[in-house]
């Protein structure tokens, strides 16, 4: 079950906003998440009391976000244990919710694994919730963590690439505090950058259709006091032919072992742009978004969302007449093409920002080696 919670007060949420955690009142353990597709109208919790609730949640993108869905899925097994529910079935479920984003199997498998081991070593359900609950908890201290290290480590590539400040960022869709467990990916090194002083504008695609970057990243970096101008998606090749563009910053839902890197749909676009003006293209994710079991970019598989995605615009707090609940900005019946991510090859890629370290030039064997050294 899931309900949901008006939370009033204005801006008195700190910048740093809890998209997800972790509650135990009387009445049993729930998982409380920040409304994504309410913001920036309103901020609202969305309490899940059980598996089948947290997989609407992500489907709806309700939460969303490579990093954080991982660890959404591992506190979704947490919960299903904690409150005597079929634990694989939940697992199940919880792993097919999105197809592209590699972190949610990666967390819903590790607080499983976890799960079964302590099962079968100690025979006790409640001593295997409490494991998956640490495993999950883990998971959600770790990507904090990843995430400050990532910020490092994008703003000392900005360095080297741009010396002297004064950058000019152009990102995509939402990558900040919403997506992470702590200040998020791509943002979090523009954000480095402005808390430095060398931040001179974000730019901030809208990110259609659903405006993620309109409506959670820019949300974010006026809380965050950056100076961010919003366009829209295709007014992006008019910035970079003005040369008003320094940098692109995009973080990533699965990157494949030769390098191709999924997301959000708009990304290719940007590479393209970036490649012809000559302006670095950086993709910043945690270790946990590079899948070596998916070989390339052609074996990524990028999920096709609801037409009325593209065909109605969503207003909340206005009279709704479309079949998805939204309003018809389209004829009825019309047919539309709504991947929700799209493959950037490596050759357009400058580089992979990671929390271990940046990979540049991007190739199969760089990635390996990375990833291997993390794990050793």
């Amino acid at each position: 079950m899931a309900d949901h919670q008006a939370r009033s007060g204005g801006d008195e949420r700190p910048s740093g906003i809890p998209a997800i955690r972790w509650e135990e009142p009387p009445e049993g353990p729930v998982l409380v998440l920040l409304d994504q597709t309410r913001l920036p109208v309103e901020e609202v919790e969305l309490v899940c009391t059980d598996a089948p609730a947290l997989v609407e949640a992500i489907r709806s993108l309700a939460v969303r976000g490579a990093p954080l869905l991982g660890i959404a899925g591992a506190y979704g097994v947490a919960l299903a244990a904690a409150r005597g529910f079929d634990v694989p079935e939940a697992a199940q479920a919880l792993e097919g919710a999105r197809p592209t984003a590699v972190n949610l199997s990666v967390g819903v498998r590790r607080a499983l694994a976890v799960y079964e081991a302590e099962l079968a070593g100690s025979g006790e359900p409640a001593a295997a919730a409490e494991a998956a609950l640490a495993a999950a908890r883990a998971l959600h201290r770790q990507d904090a963590e990843a995430s400050a290290r990532m910020a490092a480590h994008g703003l000392a590539l900005l360095g080297e690439l741009l010396p002297g400040g004064g950058h000019r960022i152009l990102t995509h869709c939402n990558t900040g505090a919403l997506v992470s467990g702590g200040e998020g990916t791509a943002f979090a090194v523009a954000l480095a950058a402005h808390r430095e002083g060398r931040l001179r504008r974000l730019w901030v695609d809208e990110t259609r259709p659903l405006l993620q970057g309109a409506r959670l990243t820019a949300y974010e970096a006026a809380r965050n006091g950056m100076a961010y101008t919003l366009l829209t998606d295709n007014a992006a090749g008019s910035l970079f032919a003005a040369g008003e563009v320094d940098a692109v910053l995009i973080g990533a839902d699965r990157i494949a072992a030769d390098g191709s890197v999924a997301n959000k749909v708009g990304s290719y676009p940007l590479a393209v742009l970036a490649r012809h003006h000559q302006v670095p293209f950086i993709v910043v994710a945690p270790l946990t978004t590079i899948d070596m079991a998916t070989p390339d970019g052609a074996a990524i598989e990028v999920e096709q969302r609801a037409g009325f995605e593209v065909t109605e615009v969503m207003a909340p707090q206005a009279q709704v007449t479309g079949a998805g609940g939204g309003i018809p900005v389209a004829p009825l019946g019309t047919q539309a093409y709504n991947p929700a991510f799209d493959v950037t090859p490596p050759e357009l890629v400058t580089a992979i920002v990671t929390e271990e370290g940046v990979v540049s030039p991007v190739t199969g064997e760089a990635l390996a080696e990375m990833c291997a050294a993390a794990t050793g």
